[in-house]
């Protein structure tokens, strides 16, 4: 969180254009997104029964394909079709025509090949939208026609079909169930000329692209744009027909572009996502930056005017008892102005800011210590965890909310609101440190009522916020990995205390600002470590192309089928490595004052770029020595912006030129008031424009 005094920035939302790109087109090789809305299969996985000509489904101009079926008796024919990679739409199928009797078409779709069954691996029925049995059925009429499986059921209550989703794999049966006669049959033939998807979601070509990123380890490249699709697939219309059917069709969203907490289920936009789906969104694509704002906005025009306290979400009809999201969404409407510059909504939502931080929610759950204390009735949190009372997450995050409602208050030049918030941030800060602070584990517990269990949200975050100095801080992110590294990634816990799999439960959602916290303390071997762990493992098991809602024993999807293989939640490795290996991160509303820090660790060399409503911050380095030796920075900054620039060196007695002209003479600085620590030379006041830092000697 990078508070230092701004100039005040207003930027319209509506010139918050995406940045022209740069020359440099080697990174859109790693672009993952369908080139066009029509996305076609990719291959025939399998057939069964009387299928011919399968394989003409793969383009427009394939061929007939027929599937017949005799008599119930015989084998129901199929046609398992692989997209090639995870995907969202809705499918569309031209019929060249069937038998008069009415055959019902089955579609049964899956994100993996290992829930793949006859029936789909999640559909809006099993959120109790009870109009399927996990099938999408529609009646193929005789002669041509077209059919776009959308929501809804073609005869009252029968041939019914879910509509959208999230899949890579679909399974295509000539079939119907016998309590869809006598509307739909399961004999006959059916002609197929045409069968595609129509992708609804944001299509990322790499024209849309305002922001990308490039190293010298491909691995990592593809984890950044495979992260960004992920999150694109989950930017879509809120429509009430294809979001959450549990009572969360909210009007006030309908028509407007939103982040989904998840493309094929749970498809309404949470808050606590959009601290980590925000932030892809704003480095991969500015112009469905509104996407956020909106659910910001209608979150806010649902607060709880009796105690301040904010909806999570639509669901449930504004009503689901999160403990946790009011302080996301202070942090995420932080991000949001940092990242846009919009000040408007700043000005407009300050006064929802002042009721979760000022109001009754909070303060009535706050403790004799001064510690927020979550009741043990009607209150969950992102992980629906049964852990009460006095917790580090839930106090890391609030000094993180306090600071950043701060920072929102220093734009409205109420300066003795930030003032306060920022003391009241200490005092809680400063309780965390005597009251959950383990120093036999040197980490801080996960809550003051288990002094053995420590999880990786509270350690992440307490880290984040600046509760931890820096020797606590590589104390508790050492103890954490050496307590919970895993194959694919870091267990959010180091006990099974709390729930059965709290060893093995992995989230990327929390593992990002795990993996933040690392590069921040210095550990960026670390971080990249984790990085290449959770994100390889999910990047080589199916569907490969996106990320999951979380992991659990072995490896698995946590929740099996039900779970989510493409959540803007666990795309936080854009973040990580936009705003620490290539090193650009805002530092006022709208970039109007900058850093760049990079964290190289092991790596050769990084290229990039953010969007910024002044046009693109560019970065490049390249590391030509070991320890920082021979390092080389460019920085091209937008007009009418000024940063700071922290260049790794091997020690202190490097020379750090810029534009040819020294800069730090390897024991004082000379210009740009230069100064050394932590293994940096730390550049202020640079101005817009491209310069050149270069580090020799030491």
């Amino acid at each position: 969180m990078h508070l230092k005094p701004f100039t005040t920035l207003s930027v319209s939302l509506l010139s918050y254009l995406p940045c022209a790109l740069s020359q440099d087109t080697s990174w859109q090789q790693y672009v993952i997104a369908p080139k066009s809305r029509t996305v076609s299969p990719a291959k025939v996985l399998s057939t069964t029964g009387n299928v011919t000509n399968a394989n003409g489904l793969l383009s427009s101009n394939g061929g007939i394909t027929t599937l017949t079926r005799p008599s119930s008796s015989s084998t129901i024919p199929t046609i398992l079709l692989d997209f090639g990679l995870n995907i969202v739409g809705h499918v569309q199928i031209d019929f060249a025509g069937a038998s008069s009797n009415n055959p019902g078409i089955g579609l049964a779709f899956s994100e993996t090949l290992e829930y793949l069954t006859d029936i789909s691996d999640f559909t809006r029925s099993n959120n109790g939208d009870t109009i399927t049995n996990g099938v999408d059925y529609h009646a193929v009429p005789a002669g041509i026609s077209s059919w776009t499986d959308t929501w809804g059921c073609s005869h009252g209550s029968q041939v019914c079909a879910d509509g959208i989703h999230g899949f890579r794999y679909l399974k295509i049966s000539l079939n119907a169930t016998a309590s869809d006669a006598p509307y739909a049959e399961p004999t006959g033939t059916i002609e197929i000329s045409k069968l595609g998807l129509n992708f609804s979601a944001f299509l990322g070509t790499p024209d849309t692209y305002s922001g990308w990123f490039e190293c010298s380890d491909v691995q990592l490249n593809q984890f950044w744009y495979n992260a960004a699709y992920t999150n694109e697939m989950c930017i879509d219309t809120f429509r009430a027909d294809e979001v959450d059917p549990r009572n969360a069709q909210s009007s006030s969203l309908f028509g407007k572009q939103v982040i989904f907490d998840g493309a094929k289920r749970d498809r309404d936009p949470y808050v606590g996502d959009i601290a980590v789906s925000g932030r892809t969104t704003y480095l991969t694509h500015t112009s469905a930056s509104i996407a956020a704002r909106n659910i910001l906005v209608d979150l806010a025009d649902h607060q709880r005017s009796s105690d301040g306290w904010i909806p999570p979400a639509s669901i449930n009809g504004y009503t689901l008892p999160l403990y946790d999201y009011p302080l996301w969404w202070v942090t995420s409407s932080w991000d949001y102005i940092l990242y846009s510059g919009d000040l408007d909504y700043a000005q407009m939502y300050y006064p929802n800011l002042i009721s979760v931080l000022d109001g009754a929610y909070y303060a009535n759950t706050t403790s004799t210590t001064g510690l927020l204390s979550k009741p043990t009735t009607n209150t969950g949190d992102y992980a629906f965890l049964d852990r009460y009372g006095v917790i580090t997450y839930n106090n890391a995050l609030y000094v993180l909310a306090l600071k950043a409602g701060a920072a929102i208050a220093s734009t409205q030049n109420d300066n003795s609101t930030a003032t306060r918030w920022l003391s009241r941030a200490a005092t809680v800060s400063a309780a965390i440190n005597t009251q959950l602070w383990d120093s036999s584990a040197g980490a801080y517990l996960d809550d003051s009522d288990d002094s053995t269990r420590h999880a990786q949200d509270g350690n992440a975050l307490a880290v984040l916020a600046g509760v931890a100095n820096t020797s606590r801080a590589v104390s508790a992110l050492t103890y954490m990995a050496n307590h919970t590294a895993l194959s694919y990634g870091n267990a959010f816990m180091n006990t099974n205390a709390l729930v059965p799999d709290g060893t093995e439960r992995v989230y990327a959602f929390i593992s990002y600002f795990d993996i933040s916290a690392r590069f921040l303390s210095n550990l960026a071997a670390s971080a990249l470590d984790e990085i290449t762990r959770l994100y390889g493992w999910m990047g080589t098991h199916d569907p490969s192309s996106t990320y999951w809602e979380g992991i659990s024993t072995s490896g698995s999807m946590y929740e099996g089928a039900f779970t989510s293989a493409a959540h803007g939640w666990s795309t936080g490795v854009v973040p990580a490595l936009s705003n620490y290996v290539l090193g650009i991160l805002p530092a006022a509303p709208g970039f109007a004052q900058w850093s760049v820090k990079p964290y190289p660790a092991t790596l050769a060399w990084a290229k990039g770029q953010v969007g910024t409503p002044a046009g693109a911050l560019r970065v490049s380095w390249v590391a030509q020595g070991s320890g920082g030796g021979g390092f080389q920075l460019n920085v091209t900054a937008p007009a009418g912006t000024v940063g700071e620039v922290a260049v790794p060196v091997g020690a202190a007695s490097a020379t750090v030129t810029v534009d040819g002209q020294v800069a730090w003479d390897g024991k004082k600085g000379v210009k740009y008031n230069a100064t050394y620590g932590g293994g940096y030379v730390t550049l202020r006041g640079v101005l817009s424009g491209t310069h050149v830092a270069q580090v020799s000697g030491g």
